[in-house]
């Protein structure tokens, strides 16, 4: 009996819970159901509550809601637009979510604004940024975007020949799990090594060389031991290196170490690993027009151009930057949130932090590719 009436109140408090967030929701529920002003959507009165308001319906994924508030929706179809945010092959724009957006005026007069605008990204790799010039223009009392629509890219058709090399492994049974072998691994060794100390923790940074004829796929341990004698830390490079090095490539690596500090630690310990794997030195990735710059924000930038006749879904720049005596200051990457077609060079730019950028005097770059799965081609 009690059971009975325990369920009637639950079935009861239910319904009017429902009832209440009906009739007055609350700020946040409003924001993820995507409707209302609330605190979220506002009225387009200035040029940067278009912005935002544009933005808040991408997060939201309610792209048909954003192409309509667009000013130039009638230059380009809907479809257009979805795939210009979405990305139009399988890359990390694909399942990404739109965090926030940051716009800044450049010039605006009673009808027109120009901004630039920085939208944030997280995506299953870590954040990415998109920026980009956009015009905004008032229509009656209401701001609208006019979004610079990026098309898609025409690829001509082309035969391109295919005489890159390739490495297969053949495996003792096909039960065999990848990374299970009884060989041993590839001979790999590290060239270069020098500790950072960061307000964010110390920074193993360093560079590592597959040293031997045959494929592998590598990774960089490292442990901090204190002055104690006891372990500060044990961590590896993630996904700051090059997992796959072909024959004698060379691959940066970085190895962060958070809320340590370098007058802790007494000695680092470098553990290299490597495993046999298949692998070809196809897609081919050119870096095309790259230059560093200190001012006005100190970075690297440059063109990626896939030179094979394969689509690459996911490209990953690793760049080293050297003192004037080839030590290393610094390693950095950055992941292209679209994919790279043939003969379709894409921008890149890679960040450096404002207090090494005089320091440094030389950089190198390598791109690393990975299919859908994940896995590196």
């Amino acid at each position: 009996m009690r059971g009975a009436v325990l369920a009637i109140g639950i079935g009861i408090v239910t319904v009017v819970l429902v009832a209440i967030g009906t009739i007055w929701p609350i700020p946040s529920a409003i924001y993820f159901a995507g409707s209302g002003n609330g605190n979220v959507l506002r009225a387009p009165s200035a040029p940067e509550d278009a912005i935002q308001n544009l933005g808040i319906r991408i997060r939201l994924h309610q792209l048909p809601a954003a192409y309509n508030s667009l000013a130039n929706k009638a230059e380009f179809t809907e479809s257009d637009f979805d795939q210009d945010v979405t990305g139009f092959y399988t890359s990390l724009r694909t399942q990404a979510t739109l965090e926030s957006v940051d716009a800044q005026p450049l010039h605006q007069s009673d009808d027109q604004a120009d901004m630039r605008v920085r939208f944030h990204w997280i995506t299953v790799l870590g954040p990415y940024d998109d920026t980009r010039d956009i015009q905004v223009v008032r229509n009656g009392n209401r701001w609208q975007v006019d979004w610079p629509l990026v098309r898609r890219p025409s690829v001509p058709a082309q035969v391109i020949p295919v005489n890159y090399l390739r490495w297969d492994v053949i495996y003792s049974g096909s039960t065999d799990e990848w990374g299970s072998q009884n060989v041993a691994g590839p001979n790999v060794r590290i060239v270069d090594m020098r500790p950072v100390n960061r307000a964010e923790g110390v920074y193993v940074l360093g560079e590592l060389l597959n040293n031997d004829v045959v494929p592998a796929w590598v990774d960089v341990r490292a442990t901090l031991v204190g002055k104690d004698g006891n372990i500060l830390g044990r961590e590896d490079s993630f996904d700051m290196i090059s997992h796959r090095l072909l024959p004698k490539q060379v691959t940066p690596f970085r190895i962060h170490f958070p809320n340590v500090d370098l007058s802790q630690v007494a000695s680092i310990r470098m553990h290299p690993e490597s495993i046999l794997i298949s692998a070809s030195a196809d897609p081919v990735v050119e870096i095309l027009n790259q230059k560093y710059n200190v001012q006005p924000i100190a970075s690297l930038t440059g063109q990626l151009s896939d030179q094979s006749g394969q689509t690459v879904n996911f490209a990953h720049v690793l760049s080293t930057f050297y003192d004037s005596n080839g030590n290393v200051v610094w390693v950095s990457d950055r992941y292209i949130g679209r994919a790279l077609l043939p003969q379709s060079p894409v921008d890149f730019t890679v960040a450096v932090p404002e207090d090494l950028a005089r320091k440094i005097s030389s950089e190198r770059t390598i791109v690393a590719t990975y299919s859908p799965k994940g896995v590196e081609l």
